[in-house]
């Protein structure tokens, strides 16, 4: 059983992280996989944190719908959706000791790259979409961690910064679809009581933001 602790803790950290997530165009995923994996095993915590991020990716498009870059849009969504689900499907044949693992030593790397690699930026070619969408999608499948990747890719083509929320919530949700449905078709589910409270929270904080919107 889930005490109702953990679903308001789970509840906080979901409107947190939701709100750096959508002002950055990336981080949900970076900040809840970690802290979410202290009360819920992987498989669940993959799944939990691709719903949150898929209703993310659907707020950003509706929010930011004219700017989407539909050229970006495929050339990373494309590759990405085949990616995520060979992602998503080792992490249901990988061991959660191997994997815990393996994603401690991602997010260690990522962390020294920023770090030592503040200024590090990829050239505007198609073949930087590609492989910046491909690795997106199976680093998001497998880990639940892809978003990082996707903005310094995507980030290389200078885009204004509502085209750039709108563009990368787009390519993530084809992304978050596949690997969402690569969870469920492998039989992982999630507590309905976590998931009754996320929705609830989830259309309070969708709601605000379209009345914010309208009255701007």
């Amino acid at each position: 059983m889930i005490a109702y602790e953990e679903i308001i803790f789970v509840a906080l950290l979901t409107l947190l992280a939701s709100l750096i997530g959508t002002l950055a165009g990336f981080g949900i995923s970076t900040i809840m996989v970690p802290v979410l994996l202290t009360v819920l095993p992987l498989p669940q915590t993959l799944l939990f944190v691709g719903i949150i991020h898929w209703f993310n990716d659907i707020w950003k498009m509706l929010l930011f719908r004219k700017g989407i870059r539909w050229k970006l849009f495929l050339a990373f969504g494309l590759p990405g959706i085949f990616t995520s689900f060979i992602g998503s499907s080792l992490s249901l044949r990988i061991s959660q000791e191997i994997l815990s693992r393996a994603l401690g030593v991602f997010l260690l790397v990522y962390v020294l790259f920023i770090t030592f690699n503040r200024t590090f930026k990829l050239s505007q070619r198609l073949s930087v979409a590609v492989s910046g969408g491909a690795l997106t999608g199976f680093f998001a499948g497998i880990f639940g961690i892809g978003g990082e990747i996707n903005a310094v890719a995507l980030s290389a083509f200078n885009l204004e910064k509502a085209i750039y929320i709108a563009t990368a919530g787009a390519i993530s949700f084809m992304i978050d679809s596949t690997r969402i449905a690569t969870y469920i078709g492998g039989g992982i589910r999630l507590n309905p009581a976590i998931l009754s409270g996320f929705f609830c929270l989830h259309t309070h904080v969708f709601n605000r933001g379209n009345d914010r919107k309208k009255g701007s």
